[in-house]
């Protein structure tokens, strides 16, 4: 992704120790708009609202890509009028924002199983991830139908069909590999994973990915997410000690000494 300069960072934060790539799995929607004696839909057109001002914040503080769990495998369960409006509501958005997203260098990516989508919402999706192929100021994934055991079986799938067309050998299956067939390929793991609302799972989202992710949870139903509580998630961020399972050179010396 292109460096841009950032604008309105927190004094706190060390611009040089910020997550390249934020996940987000965005909870709590309707348990807010219950509290507010509002509809369940009102929740999530209130948690798109969030979600976008969470780009554009990803983006003046220096955060290269940010991956959104919107609509998982296991949504279609919920009651048939809420999944039409979040059907109807993935639409609308795409053509309504679009060209400022595009005019803001967002490079839009969607993550998932799409074939189940109504043939009009593909559409936009389609042309979303076209018409933003070329940006780079920063990476904005977009799960949708996406389950993390449904994209490792599909890509064991399609490494066994190169195998059994004689076209893969598999002494040559490598973690890399697989990672090439999954649905982020391209796109680095991420190093932050917020959940909101309380719960802390999950919630068969990008399984593989998040090995070495940092997670923070907080009691913040999704549509209270704003920039202060991100600001604390970045700060708890940064309080992290990332290791990758190497040992910390204090310990070293102690265990050289």
């Amino acid at each position: 992704m292109t460096t841009q300069p950032l604008r309105n960072l927190p004094a706190d934060l060390d611009p040089h120790g910020l997550p390249k790539h934020v996940a987000v799995i965005m909870d709590g929607n309707g348990r807010w708009a219950t509290r507010q004696g509002l509809p369940r839909i009102a929740g999530h057109r209130r948690g798109a609202r969030v979600l976008k001002d969470l780009l554009r914040c990803c983006k003046d503080w220096g955060v290269g890509a940010l991956t959104a769990y919107a609509f998982s495998t296991e949504n279609w369960r919920r009651p048939t009028e809420e999944v039409d409006f979040l059907m109807v509501l993935f639409e609308r958005l795409l053509r309504k924002e679009l060209s400022e997203m595009h005019r803001e260098g967002v490079r839009i990516r969607f993550l998932g199983d799409l074939s189940a989508l109504h043939s009009s919402l593909r559409r936009e999706i389609d042309r979303s991830m076209a018409e933003t192929a070329g940006n780079s100021a920063i990476e904005f994934n977009v799960a949708i139908n996406y389950g993390s055991r449904s994209e490792i079986t599909r890509a064991c799938r399609e490494v066994a069909e190169k195998i059994h067309q004689g076209a893969l050998s598999p002494d040559a299956i490598t973690e890399d590999l697989l990672a090439r067939h999954l649905y982020t390929t391209g796109s680095c793991d991420p190093d932050l994973l917020i959940r909101t609302s309380g719960e802390q799972r999950l919630s068969n989202f990008l399984l593989w990915q998040l090995a070495y992710t940092e997670m923070y949870f907080t009691d913040a139903l999704w549509p209270e997410f704003d920039r202060a509580e991100f600001y604390k998630a970045l700060l708890a961020f940064q309080g992290r000690n990332r290791r990758f399972g190497a040992v910390p050179e204090a310990v070293k010396e102690v265990l050289t000494a």
